[in-house]
């Protein structure tokens, strides 16, 4: 298995190039299409840990989503109520997500997966 995870949805440019980016410099990343797989908990809270402690909503995707209309983009609302919000509506998580040895990072623009290389 490869110690190079991307959280990918294939129906996003920025995803795809990031991973094309990463099979450039040789890697084969375990591809995860988080969009039909989902999240829990734990996978996300691990993930914000793993980004120097990022909060719930520096990963939330509001464009193409009904994040304004959930009330998510109200700066009031909880990390955990984001998170619980992803859980259900998977496609609210902001992509593509990149996990090496080094950490992880939401990787837009696409060049900010060479700091995990």
């Amino acid at each position: 298995m490869s110690d190079v995870v991307i959280y990918h949805n294939p129906k996003c440019g920025t995803s795809r190039n990031v991973l094309a980016l990463l099979q450039e410099k040789g890697l084969e990343p375990q591809v995860v299409e988080y969009v039909k797989t989902g999240w829990t908990r734990e996978q996300l809270q691990d993930l914000l840990s793993r980004m120097d402690g990022a909060s719930a909503r520096d990963i939330l995707r509001v464009n193409g989503t009904n994040a304004e209309e959930l009330g998510l983009t109200d700066p009031n609302v909880s990390d955990e109520a984001i998170i619980a919000a992803m859980i259900i509506e998977p496609i609210l998580v902001n992509r593509p997500i990149v996990v090496t040895p080094k950490g992880a990072a939401l990787c837009r623009p696409a060049e900010l997966v060479l700091g995990l290389l």
